[in-house]
């Protein structure tokens, strides 16, 4: 049965983990003497006492996991996680119900970045800090963070690792998986200063870039303006928001080969990584296509937009360098399927994921040289190693579940008044953590925060099942996870 003693005992050192975070955000509220000090005092305490609590009652627990327990576990670190996240927002009374408080945290933890404040800029410098922090942490995973800086905590960390990862295939770089994850973490890091210090070079201030560096490399989104980035009108901001979504959306053990090993090659030799590039290529002509013969945009204007819209797409980061409402529906199609697709497994991107289309293209190949060769034996390889079949039994498992749950989301705020158009987009963006959808906002008449609260309920479900990649979540909710045997 699950062991509810180790649960309770890594939920109550994550609890402390993350109010280490408000006490960052607390000495924020300080550096700029603004009023939502007493929110994140209050917020750090009420969670580093939950933290204790949690603790008590998994004292003496024995450090080791079933399968079993490393599911409960992560999905339940999720859900509390983005329940004690919500206090400072509700506290400060930047958000005044308990409904868009969880829906704003959950958006934030699972990088989805869709949000119920119609106005961020009268926000306090630490709220929008701690909304900034939270896609961080998210980025790479909350207990996967346990797992770097406390690997005596969980004895059972590649149960924990593969219940967390994105992806059918989860790649390590180092037999030990806690040096793994501290690699992943460094590169994580160096990738998130080295977006911060470039965005401060191209004019942002130290605020606005360390917000910046964190929900770009977190592929996340959430703006600390109203309009984004485009409030800048920068050509170079938008080509270095471009670079490092990009490179958050390659796997991170593939960055870690090609950077830390110094194999560069590596990167081209990989299947999925070119699946990746060449998504990225063909759209961005699309459109920059489009945009240049029938909206009459300049070459490198054209060009500019067009990327940086499909990258924010397709590493479902979700943020708007210009009005894509106005662009030709065409465009919509292209950019409706990169975000579906998604970019690589092991990023910090959402979707469907390019090494899932990898193995679509390789499963239909097959198909067509069967039907030529009846009786020869066609094994599914992916960089030269054989799938094998269960993961292909799992892929279209999770394409089904992808899709059906979308299509039932879509069938529920369709029922609940929401026009077809906006009730599809909105539920693509949520199970891919895609967030704003293709209107920039839900829709010319529709806001987040405009939603029938159940509506909200069930999309943070789906935020954290497409987080979480569905079956962690869903197969909490089987007869035969539960039962002894």
């Amino acid at each position: 049965m699950v062991n509810f003693r180790i649960i309770s005992k890594i939920i109550g050192s994550l609890l402390f983990i993350e109010a280490l975070f408000m006490s960052w955000c607390a000495l924020m509220a300080f550096y700029f003497h603004e009023d939502d000090l007493m929110a994140f005092l209050m917020s750090l305490l009420l969670t580093f006492g939950s933290g204790f609590i949690f603790l008590y009652l998994g004292r003496n627990s024995e450090n080791s996991l079933s399968r079993r327990d490393a599911y409960v576990v992560v999905t339940a670190a999720w859900i509390i996680f983005s329940f004690f996240g919500m206090f400072p927002f509700l506290i400060h009374g930047s958000i005044t119900t308990f409904v868009d408080a969880y829906f704003e945290t959950m958006s934030g933890f699972t990088t989805t970045g869709a949000t119920i404040l119609d106005d961020v800029e009268c926000l306090p410098h630490s709220i929008l800090f701690w909304r900034s922090l939270m896609q961080w942490i998210g980025g790479l995973g909350i207990v996967f963070f346990t797992i770097a800086i406390l690997p005596s905590l969980v004895g059972g960390s590649v149960k924990v690792f593969a219940a967390e990862a994105t992806g059918p295939i989860k790649a390590k770089m180092h037999p030990r998986l806690t040096t793994t994850a501290k690699w992943i973490w460094s590169i994580y890091l160096i990738l998130t200063i080295g977006c911060g210090i470039s965005f401060w070079a191209a004019g942002m201030d130290w605020f606005e870039a360390l917000n910046y560096s964190m929900t770009t490399t977190a592929t996340g989104g959430f703006s600390i303006y109203n309009d984004g980035t485009a409030i800048f009108q920068s050509p170079a901001i938008d080509y270095i928001t471009i670079l490092f979504e990009f490179l958050a959306g390659i796997n991170f053990t593939l960055l870690y080969i090609s950077i830390v090993k110094m194999k560069p090659s590596s990167l081209f030799k990989n299947s999925e990584f070119k699946l990746y590039l060449t998504m990225v290529l063909l759209a961005t002509v699309g459109i920059m296509t489009v945009l240049i013969f029938m909206q009459n945009y300049p070459i490198e204007e054209g060009f500019r937009n067009a990327l940086f819209q499909v990258v924010s797409l397709i590493t479902t980061t979700g943020i708007f360098n210009d009005d894509i409402g106005a662009w030709p529906h065409i465009t919509w199609i292209i950019m409706g399927f990169v975000m579906f697709l998604g970019a690589c497994a092991g990023s910090t991107s959402g979707g469907f994921k390019c090494i899932r289309g990898v193995m679509t293209l390789k499963v239909l190949q097959n198909n067509f040289r069967q039907i030529i060769h009846p009786n020869a034996v066609l094994p599914v390889k992916v960089n030269g190693q054989s799938v094998p079949q269960s993961r292909i039994i799992a892929l279209f498992a999770f394409f089904t579940l992808f899709v059906l749950m979308a299509l039932i989301t879509t069938a529920i705020m369709i029922i609940s008044g929401i026009d077809p158009t906006n009730s599809i987009v909105i539920a693509l963006s949520c199970v891919s953590n895609v967030g704003p959808s293709l209107a920039n906002d839900v829709g010319p008449y529709l806001t987040w925060s405009g939603m029938a609260d159940y509506i909200k309920w069930i999309l943070c479900l789906l935020m954290l099942m497409g987080r979480l990649e569905i079956m962690t979540v869903l197969v909490l909710f089987t007869h035969s996870f539960w039962k002894e045997n």
